[in-house]
């Protein structure tokens, strides 16, 4: 083929499409590492959700990532397939393992933790508090356990 071709013009313009968007975004992966857990006893279970209205509880989210791991000193979990996007991870130790966020006197006897460890005050924190990009091809987010009671 010679050079300034049509065929040739055309190849150099699909190219150059794909590599201005005309490709899908890469699927990206996310490590989380959770830390500082009182005991290695029962299961964590984490939710991450990119629907503020959703967070976070991620309950009727279909689109939500879950995981559900037995509890130890450090746990370490690693999404791949992502989509990019703006997400938030909420945690639970459960301790027992029955499923719930046990309560005393409205407060939660069992750990919770957040994405970007957000604080909490007078309930969760907010989406927006939690929340982080994910557009690169490898995230990271260390997330710290904690205990009220």
């Amino acid at each position: 083929m010679r050079h300034g071709s049509r065929a040739g013009r055309v190849l150099a313009a699909a190219s150059a499409a794909a590599l201005l968007g005309g490709a899908a975004p890469p699927d990206c992966r996310l490590d989380v590492e959770v830390h500082s857990l009182r005991s290695s006893e029962g299961l964590v279970h984490l939710c991450m959700t990119s629907k503020p209205d959703h967070f976070p509880e991620c309950e009727d989210d279909a689109s939500a990532y879950t995981a559900t791991v037995p509890a130890a000193a450090t746990v370490k979990l690693r999404f791949t397939n992502l989509k990019p996007g703006r997400y938030a991870i909420a945690l639970l130790h459960d301790e027992n393992g029955n499923g719930k966020v046990d309560k005393t006197l409205m407060l939660p006897r069992e750990g919770f933790g957040f994405s970007r460890d957000a604080k909490i005050r007078m309930g969760p924190p907010s989406f927006e508090s939690a929340a982080f990009e994910l557009d690169s091809a490898h995230e990271k987010q260390r997330i710290t356990m904690r205990y009220l009671l």
